[in-house]
């Protein structure tokens, strides 16, 4: 259902034409498993994580944000009413770890600020599994002690099995039957951060990956 031509396709970057290849033997090995197993469900799927991972070129979160990127990715935490970034955001800006222990701070199942579970539960795995409680309901289920090795989420075979575990976790499949994939988006994202083609012209992630699958597929919209 999923081939090696098929899955360089939908990729923007010569990068992440060769990083997905790493991942395609576990996505035929665990799709299946999770009921990720109709045309729409691996693409509504495969689109999301090639957003979730940058291409297939990520596993493990970003957090380098510059004060601005702050102020726009989280503005009811970093943004002054005039629009500029706050004082926090100045002082947090370009050092990931300070900021993921404050983004991530008791949410989650995570302790406050100075227990470092932000950091240590950022996002891995090519949906990007974040937070002590889903490392452990992940970890529970892939029979495997995330909470206290959370980097065995960057090796290939467990980054496409959470992912996959998510996906069944948060029953995504009747929606990807369903062509609802905005809905999809919400369920794993929060919002529609990344969604595109809601409010501007800005090009897609998600959508434009969703696109090319289906076509790549043949699937009719």
């Amino acid at each position: 259902m999923i081939t090696s031509s098929i899955l360089q396709s939908i990729c923007v970057t010569t990068a992440g034409r060769i990083a997905c290849l790493r991942y395609l033997p576990f996505l035929i090995k665990h799709m299946p498993d999770y009921g990720i197993d109709t045309p729409a469900r691996v693409a509504a799927f495969i689109a999301q994580i090639a957003h979730e991972s940058s291409d297939f070129t990520r596993i493990e979160e970003n957090l380098n944000y510059s004060a601005k990127g702050l102020a726009d990715t989280w503005p009811s935490r970093f943004k002054l009413a005039s629009g500029f970034p706050n004082p926090l955001a100045s002082a947090l800006a370009k050092q990931p770890e300070a900021i993921a222990n404050h983004v991530y701070a008791n949410r989650m199942g995570n302790g406050p600020v100075e227990s470092g579970d932000g950091w240590r539960y950022r996002g891995r795995g090519l949906k990007q599994i974040t937070g002590k409680d889903n490392y452990r309901q992940c970890g529970e289920a892939l029979n495997l002690d995330l909470v206290t090795q959370p980097d065995l989420l960057l090796n290939h075979d467990s980054a496409v099995e959470s992912a996959c575990w998510f996906w069944r976790a948060r029953n995504l499949s009747p929606l990807a039957d369903a062509g609802n994939f905005l809905q999809v988006t919400k369920n794993i994202n929060g919002g529609t951060i990344g969604h595109g083609r809601l409010d501007d012209d800005r090009p897609a992630d998600r959508v434009d990956y969703y696109a090319r699958l289906l076509s790549a597929m043949g699937i009719n919209q």
